[in-house]
């Protein structure tokens, strides 16, 4: 439904069509700049911004720095003050001007637009709260990485998590994403595999469970290192035969990965998370590896120790890097670089993104100022999405910690919970996954409520809990709304949306919190873009969550005799379950509608 609001000049950078607010903002500048002349109207709309307790924008004036008093240039806006259809009224408080929209077309332009683009968007799906500000350009994002034979720790969680989020705003706005999964599958570790498989090695476990068996594999075969120097001289040499591409040691590694890769996707698909392409270390060429050397040893920038080749960044406070062992075999570093080439040859991104720890920091910072020394113009196009480490994670009993140890506990706690509540418990269709998707919500909000940088505490009570700002009480705020459909039957099909009569929304405060608050999603998408940051999303979808939660007694729809407004106030609920649903997703949670 076409809006019903007078037209307005345009701004850059603005999409009314996908951001209704920008609509209000629009007019609330226009306003400022006719008052205050030589001001532009694309400069008075920088800055109106959304205000704080209860108002809805506002501008400070010094900001504008215009001649004149605050108070005379405020005289100016307000005296020609009439009410419209986009600002009820504007206050004058110091420096600032705050300006209270329009509830009733506030609330209905807001309302429109979540409907016509969750159920009528031109690409077919869901779009509210998309927009289109990466369109025609490439990014490759490079998350969760695991060692193969290693346990899927608890640091893999946060950069899959992380990952998986960027993953999905990158696509919400309008970018070409590649997600890979950059797997540890190649290095000293499978010389120790391979030398312990032939002493602890099982065929009928690596079948079971391949990333298991082969970590214990390891565990034991590295306690047999402690005491037999020759254990670790034996695995240098079976790993020198995999990279000099001898068959026969590369026959069992083909099998491990490739059962490994299986295991991999079945666990991430219970996270809600796919890869478009799996690749790894052992599928860096050996071409750009030697490249790399030969042209840093030009540049004078490389030094010899003990055999071994290191890239001196002393220069740039990055101290030295290995970028070859003594006996020639290749490192980490050298397969990076290499790596980033090919990408570029094969993608030709316009952005990488790395999603490791802040642990790695100068690892990457060497690995970017390596390529950018090599003289490759698209060196500054790769970024690091780093973040802090998680404390304490363990599962109840203090084990150490495999990833489906932790979904396994997470799961069954839920499922304690939810058995206590009888009627509800046996109206679930499936309670074994619900339960499962309620823990792995607890997970993933825990993780990304605050900035990513900040190390994190996992604390099981406070992330299984449905008090306070938890994973379940979000997807508990999701399935109340759910449910209004199915208690209102009476009330089904609503009538089209130019039919809903809004009005009596207008005079309700939680209506209109409401409101701006589901407007604002587009804004808190675009947020995220900048800072690269799920916090603002979660942050979000909690404040929806209790705006709603304080409108239930008060917007009642059960039982209202009021036809029209049972109707309005049900919609507003639709609208607010689809937008909290359409966050939950770009968080890479899947939104319940039972449990």
């Amino acid at each position: 439904m076409a809006s019903s609001l007078p037209s307005l000049p345009h701004v850059h950078g603005t999409d009314p069509s996908s951001c209704v607010l920008d609509t209000f903002r629009i007019a609330i500048a226009k306003r400022v700049s006719d008052a205050l002349p030589p001001l532009t109207l694309d400069q008075a709309y920088a800055g109106v911004d959304y205000g704080k307790k209860g108002v809805d924008f506002t501008v400070a004036l010094p900001r504008f720095r215009l001649p004149g008093k605050p108070d005379e240039l405020a005289a100016k806006v307000v005296s020609s003050f009439q009410p419209d259809d986009f600002v009820a009224s504007i206050t004058h408080d110091k420096q600032f001007l705050h300006f209270q929209l329009n509830n009733a077309n506030l609330i209905r332009e807001v309302l429109n637009q979540i409907h016509t683009l969750t159920y009528h968007s031109p690409t077919g799906k869901p779009s509210y709260g998309t927009n289109t500000s990466g369109a025609g350009k490439k990014v490759v994002i490079e998350f969760s990485s695991p060692n193969i034979a290693k346990s899927f720790h608890v640091g893999h969680l946060r950069s899959t998590i992380i990952g998986a989020f960027l993953v999905n705003l990158y696509k919400a706005c309008g970018w070409d994403v590649t997600s890979l999964n950059y797997l540890g599958d190649w290095g000293t570790q499978f010389g120790m595999i391979a030398v312990g498989f032939e002493k602890y090695g099982s065929r009928e476990e690596l079948q079971k469970d391949a990333i298991k068996h082969l970590y214990d594999v390891y565990v034991k075969v590295s306690r047999d290192a402690e005491s037999d120097p020759n254990v670790k001289v034996e695995a240098a040499q079976f790993f020198k035969r995999m990279e000099d591409g001898d068959e026969s040691a590369l026959v069992n590694w083909r099998v491990w990965r490739e059962l490994s890769i299986k295991k991999y996707i079945e666990e991430y698909d219970r996270l809600n998370i796919s890869f478009d392409r799996y690749t790894g270390e052992s599928e860096v060429g050996k071409k750009w590896q030697d490249k790399a050397l030969e042209q840093l040893d030009k540049l004078g920038l490389i030094t010899d120790a003990n055999g071994a080749k290191l890239v001196d960044l002393e220069k740039w406070k990055m101290g030295k890097a290995v970028l070859r062992k003594a006996d020639g075999t290749s490192i980490y570093l050298t397969r990076d670089i290499a790596g980033a080439i090919e990408r570029y040859e094969r993608y030709q991104f316009d952005r990488m993104i790395y999603v490791v720890a802040s642990q790695q920091d100068l690892h990457l910072s060497q690995f970017f100022k390596i390529l950018h020394l090599m003289g490759f113009p698209w060196a500054n196009r790769l970024e690091h999405v780093n973040y802090g480490l998680v404390l304490g994670m363990s599962t109840r009993k203090g084990t150490a910690v495999f990833l489906d140890q932790i979904i396994k506990e997470a799961s069954s706690v839920m499922h304690e919970q939810m058995k206590r509540n009888e009627d509800k418990y046996n109206a679930i269709e499936d309670p074994e996954t619900v339960s499962q998707e309620v823990g792995i919500t607890g997970i993933k909000i825990q993780d990304m409520a605050a900035k990513r940088i900040n190390n994190y505490t996992f604390n099981w009570d406070r992330m299984l809990s449905f008090e306070g700002d938890t994973g379940p009480y979000l997807q508990y705020a999701h399935v109340r709304l759910t449910s209004m459909e199915r208690k209102n039957p009476e009330l089904l099909p609503l009538p089209p949306p130019s039919q809903i009569d809004t009005s009596s929304l207008a005079e309700s405060t939680h209506a209109r919190d409401i409101a701006i608050l589901l407007g604002s999603y587009p804004d808190v998408v675009k947020t995220a873009m900048k800072t690269q940051e799920p916090s603002g999303v979660v942050t979000f979808a909690f404040r929806l969550s209790h705006a709603i939660s304080s409108a239930w007694e008060t917007l009642v729809v059960k039982g209202e005799k009021d036809l029209d407004k049972a109707r309005a106030r049900l919609w507003l609920y639709i609208c607010a379950r689809d937008v909290l649903g359409a966050a939950m997703r770009l968080l890479s949670i899947r939104p319940l509608e039972r449990m």
